[in-house]
């Protein structure tokens, strides 16, 4: 991706947030992250990475598969059985990960160098495709819709959520599964200079049509989104000013605003979740995401701007999000509330 990308969707093709879904140790509901976090409960790695599915899979992909199953279940597209119900052609699955399967790399030269090729493991060597997050999530649910990965450093993630807004936008598919993660390990905690942090979460996006047809609630309408040099430059382009004042800005504290972005913001709510959590990395744009549904599924007024990077990221990434469109009574609740 360019330095430089704006999509401004004019088309008829509203897509919505319909699911959320968490696997992320201390954070138990969406709703969590808009307040102090609790610190304790949520996802539990040590007893919710195992189990016959994920055998053999790597850490970020178990932590994806947990979150997306959840996000699935939270839209209403799987079954008991956790089989997914919607239409899988039609279903994208986008992954926004920068280290996720660093270890899987690294142990993979390790054990070249030591013991040379026929040393590598044939069940291990999968995990060292930097595809292989998404490719788990469509095998387990079955999703054959476009299928992608961005390590796009700090933007990363709101850039995930608008590549799938515009895959479905574009006509290439009805529905998205985006998942952002990077898992907690010694590799990922020696490229950072920090304890890294177990983190995945997963939004389902599609069509305000879709949604309605089948009855399921959407939390939030993706509006704009804007991948420029500044914040000023992205906010008009996403079109912020002029959907009216921003309730709620979750930043990564990388970026302050100027002049013209401090008046739009200035009565915004501030929430810098990577100060709460952690280093998020590729996981950070896809759980402001959710962060920002569960603000507007609670009825808030005025729009939500999530921003990502700047001057020393070489980019600043904003995705903007609404109130989603008030749903129509079904013909039954007309008839029971005239």
């Amino acid at each position: 991706m360019t330095a430089t990308s704006t999509w401004r969707w004019a088309d008829t093709r509203e897509v919505v947030v319909t699911g959320i879904g968490l696997a992320l140790p201390g954070v138990a509901t969406p709703g969590d992250l808009l307040g102090p976090l609790p610190a304790q409960g949520g996802f539990n790695p040590a007893t919710g990475l195992i189990g016959r599915e994920l055998r053999h899979k790597d850490r970020a992909s178990r932590l994806a598969l947990r979150a997306a199953g959840s996000a699935l279940h939270d839209a209403a597209l799987a079954d008991a059985d956790g089989m997914f119900t919607g239409a899988a052609d039609q279903t994208a699955v986008v992954v926004s990960t920068n280290l996720g399967n660093a270890d899987s790399v690294c142990e993979a030269v390790d054990t070249i160098a030591t013991a040379g090729v026929t040393g590598l493991s044939p069940l291990g060597l999968p995990q060292t495709s930097s595809n292989v997050i998404a490719g788990w999530v469509a095998i387990r649910y079955r999703l054959r819709g476009p299928n992608l990965t961005l390590s796009n450093g700090t933007t990363s993630g709101l850039d995930a959520v608008a590549w799938a807004r515009h895959l479905i936008a574009a006509g290439r598919a009805e529905a998205a599964v985006v998942v952002g993660v990077e898992p907690r390990n010694h590799v990922v905690t020696k490229i950072l200079g920090e304890q890294s942090t177990d983190a995945a979460v997963a939004v389902v996006l599609e069509t305000a049509d879709a949604a309605a047809s089948r009855g399921a609630r959407p939390r939030a309408t993706i509006t704009g989104y804007a991948r420029t040099r500044n914040l000023t430059e992205a906010l008009a382009s996403t079109s912020a000013t002029a959907e009216g004042p921003v309730g709620l800005w979750l930043t990564d504290g990388a970026e302050s605003a100027g002049a013209a972005a401090g008046r739009l913001l200035e009565t915004a709510r501030r929430i810098d979740l990577e100060s709460q959590l952690g280093p998020l990395s590729g996981a950070l744009g896809v759980l402001q995401c959710a962060a920002a549904a569960a603000h507007l599924a609670s009825g808030a007024t005025g729009s939500v701007l999530a921003t990502a990077g700047g001057p020393r990221h070489g980019a600043t990434a904003a995705l903007l999000l609404t109130p989603p469109p008030a749903r129509l009574p079904s013909t039954q609740e007309r008839g029971q509330h005239p």
